[in-house]
């Protein structure tokens, strides 16, 4: 899989995106960069900014946003909507955190930002992009303001909006051209301060992680999308869930986490308290 160019900062934005023309300004969400697309068969392949993962080995950070993927794309309609469909790679992010405490719960896994056709050689508008996500049943990253003159955007006064997803400003925004041409201006909490890495074995990292507030709340979740609570499926939830809000020290390159021991030490632990 083709994998999709990274969003420039906005002092390296491409040439011409600021001269002229109009833009779009969404909101940057701090997570890391997604991708998928779907093949004629009907799998979908899933990646980031650098690797294709294998079908049966999704990373830990990705498995919640490849399941809210697989869950939730109308592929029927996205076969309906082009007769290449494997031309079509999807680019957004997935929302595990980094230095901002987002509401998980109201936070999609996914955020589409921009659909990238093979045919065209490039990406579609940003508002061609939003409407496509809307028809596949995926959300899109929210945008702030459309059509703003590009002559009038100054990134050194530039104040950033209140976030969407907290209570507090957005990590950046993105600012995007019909052309296809984009750029992030950051703000100071994409970065954040240095968490404090996880020290202990697996077992007493899963005892702070999986708490009995957690496992109800995966079950009430589960039960409210009509799926069984069974140990299976709280368990698959819960990883996730952790992964997804505690990614930022779970993986700190201080904390040494053997993921698959920890994956243990969890469902143990979730084995205790669903009985």
């Amino acid at each position: 899989m083709n994998h999709l160019p990274a969003i420039p900062q906005v002092e390296d934005a491409p040439s011409g995106l600021l001269d002229g023309g109009h833009l779009w300004i969404q909101e940057y969400v701090d997570g890391a960069q997604f991708q998928f697309r779907l093949l004629e068969s009907g799998l979908l392949k899933f990646g980031d900014g650098e690797r294709t993962f294998d079908a049966e080995d999704v990373p830990a950070p990705y498995r919640h946003a490849v399941r809210h993927v697989r869950e939730r794309l109308d592929r029927q309609a996205l076969r309906d909507a082009t007769a290449e469909v494997e031309s079509v790679v999807f680019g957004g992010v997935a929302t595990h955190r980094h230095s901002i405490d987002y509401d998980w719960d109201a936070l999609p896994s996914v955020l589409g930002y921009e659909v990238w056709s093979d045919e065209k050689g490039g990406f579609f508008p940003p508002d061609v992009a939003e409407q496509i996500y809307a028809r596949l049943g995926l959300d899109s990253v929210n945008t702030f303001e459309k059509e703003v003159r590009a002559t009038d955007f100054d990134p050194d006064s530039y104040e950033l909006p209140q976030s969407n997803w907290y209570d507090g400003p957005a990590a950046g925004v993105v600012l995007r051209s019909k052309t296809g041409e984009r750029a992030k201006l950051l703000g100071a909490t994409a970065t954040g301060s240095d968490p404090t890495p996880l020290d202990g074995s697996p077992e007493e990292i899963a005892r702070e992680f999986v708490t009995e507030q957690r496992v109800e709340a995966v079950s009430r979740k589960l039960e409210s999308e009509g799926r069984p609570a069974t140990f299976d499926s709280v368990f698959e939830r819960l990883f996730e869930a952790i992964v997804r809000e505690e990614h930022r020290r779970l993986f700190h390159r201080e904390t040494n986490l053997d993921v698959q021991a920890f994956r243990s030490a969890v469902a143990e632990r979730t084995r205790t308290l669903v009985g």
